[in-house]
């Protein structure tokens, strides 16, 4: 798995029939390579201009790949069956609120994972984009590979994320609900889980990827290790009152989120204008401030908050959390979980839904019309 912090590969063994889940084997992260890094970042800013032959897309594609190659022969155990999700570098799903789908030029389909793709101007849903080359993956590790998972849901009029809910269902069937689970990358996601194992899930709004970005363009540093930067600042009333006005934040689920969908917003908000620490504060009581709004959205209240990715590993995240929630707030390590692998953990759950036709969305998940399967398989028969 490589999520929108764009900080490398999460690779996990799992055993699973896509329902259940048994043995959980190794679990490891490569960091992407500065360069990788720099160049995966550029590729966010020009996915709505690239052309199908572009040599920059394919050379991070051919790099990306590799990467994965690498984690998967890392985690040294033997597999029947591994699941790709690619790196995400554009997302315009179906219109949430007042937000319309804009398509960009129809993007490549040389040596990355196919998605759905309109014309600007269709009446089409939506469309998502992973980039990354799973006949490549399948060939050098001799290893099927489950792969395009989010194409289907949107093509259906879903939001095509998140995709992990059900997942979160099936490792949480002990614990005590209704129970919230919380997934800070670039952009954070939550799971609602009820009583009678009802599912909502969307994603909360901009998490790790602006205070990543802030942090390089004001430090040099790849992201705020520690929270010291927004543990030295303070938020900037007017400016977080702004961003809070966006509407995406009041709009109703199912929603979802490009990790630069909030880009303009903040220029506009004036963050630029701060100091390092108070943007870098402020920016931490902003992702803080969209959970607390998307627990609006809950049916009921959970009884906890667990929280996965590093966001988690913020202090100054998880203290702004627990000031702007009223239930408690755990790193998910409190349930007996890796926080660092759940996610790679999770796609291989779901590449096993996609061997075996299980659906990977839900109408309270993405706003799926009906169960819907999805995904495609590549490489040697298992």
């Amino acid at each position: 798995m490589s999520g929108t912090s764009l900080d490398g590969v999460d690779a996990a063994w799992v055993e699973t029939d896509g329902e259940t889940i048994g043995r959980l084997g190794p679990a490891i992260t490569l960091p992407y390579h500065p360069a990788l890094r720099r160049d995966l970042r550029a590729l966010l800013d020009r996915a709505t201009e690239l052309g199908p032959d572009d040599p920059f897309l394919a050379d991070c594609v051919a790099r990306l790949t590799d990467r994965h190659v690498e984690a998967v022969r890392a985690v040294g155990w033997q597999a029947d069956l591994i699941g790709f999700h690619g790196q995400t570098i554009l997302h315009r799903p179906a219109a949430w609120g007042g937000r319309r789908a804009e398509a960009p030029q129809a993007p490549s389909t040389a040596g990355v994972n196919p998605t759905r793709k309109h014309a600007p101007g269709s009446n089409a849903p939506g469309f998502t984009w992973q980039v990354g080359d799973a006949a490549r993956l399948a060939r050098e590790t001799g290893i099927r590979v489950a792969h395009d998972f989010r194409s289907a849901d949107v093509a259906a009029g879903g939001q095509g994320a998140p995709l992990v809910p059900v997942v979160h269902a099936a490792m949480a069937r002990e614990l005590p609900k209704p129970l919230a689970v919380l997934n800070l990358g670039g952009v954070g996601n939550v799971t609602w889980i009820g009583a009678d194992g009802a599912l909502i899930a969307f994603d909360t709004g901009p998490a790790n990827g602006p205070l990543d970005d802030w942090v390089r363009r004001s430090t040099g540093e790849p992201y705020d290790r520690d929270g010291r930067l927004a543990l030295a600042g303070h938020p900037n009333g007017g400016v977080l009152a702004r961003l809070l006005a966006h509407p995406y934040l009041a709009a109703p689920p199912p929603k979802s989120l490009d990790r630069l969908d909030f880009d303009r917003a903040l220029k506009e908000a004036g963050a630029a204008e701060l100091s390092p620490a108070d943007g870098a504060a402020t920016l931490v009581a902003f992702c803080a401030a969209c959970v607390a709004a998307a627990a609006r959205h809950f049916p009921a209240p959970p009884m906890q908050w667990l929280v996965a990715g590093g966001g988690r590993r913020n202090p100054a995240i998880m203290r702004a959390l627990a000031s702007a929630l009223r239930e408690p707030v755990r790193p998910v390590e409190i349930a007996g979980w890796n926080g660092d692998a759940l996610e790679a953990q999770a796609f291989g759950v779901l590449a096993a839904r996609v061997w075996r036709g299980l659906p990977l969305t839900f109408p309270g998940t993405t706003g799926a019309p009906e169960p819907l399967r999805g995904g495609r398989l590549t490489g040697p028969l298992l």
